[in-house]
């Protein structure tokens, strides 16, 4: 009991602060209450390096924990980042239009975007399964993303186009 404020001064230089010292001093106390007092020649400076190597061991914890949930944050989606009503509406909206696109594609070509794109099919095994070269999927692919782009920047074209009288409206105002 007579290295109490010994041990406490040592676990605060080291851990930086009272209550972390407090804590640890009452592992400390937990740990040595387990031991044979008979054993130990020194006890005070067996009990100085007790406590120096718990404040390295909570110090070293304390690190790790930091570390860990620093990384689990990094990793957590930001509140801008969750969907709310109006783009998961959009979202389904825009789904539908791709589905929609698709749809309108010729049936090989269609069926080959399908196989390439959805089901992550090699093009090797889409030829095979077609009963075609890969030369032709490969072209059938070039022109199936080109169907899409044209008829979405098409689509495009028609959103700007209807809105273009409400925003010309509001800047003529």
């Amino acid at each position: 009991m007579e290295a109490r404020p010994l041990l406490r001064r040592l676990l605060a230089a080291r851990l930086g602060s009272a209550d972390d010292a407090e804590d640890a001093l009452q592992d400390l106390w937990m740990r040595v209450a387990d031991l044979d007092a008979t054993q130990i020649e020194q006890p005070i400076p067996f009990l100085c390096r007790m406590a120096t190597n718990l404040a390295t061991d909570r110090r070293i914890a304390a690190a790790r924990r930091g570390a860990r949930d620093g990384a689990w944050e990094e990793v957590q989606p930001q509140s801008g980042e969750y969907a709310d009503p109006e783009r998961i509406a959009l979202g389904r909206s825009e789904l539908a239009e791709a589905q929609a696109l698709i749809a309108r594609m010729p049936d090989r070509m269609r069926e080959a975007f399908t196989l390439f794109r959805f089901e992550e099919q090699p093009q090797r095994v889409i030829a095979e399964r077609m009963g075609i070269t890969v030369s032709a999927v490969e072209k059938l692919l070039r022109r199936a993303y080109q169907f899409l782009q044209e008829n979405r920047d098409a689509q495009g074209a028609d959103r700007i186009g209807r809105r273009r009288p409400d925003s010309e409206g509001i800047g003529n105002a």
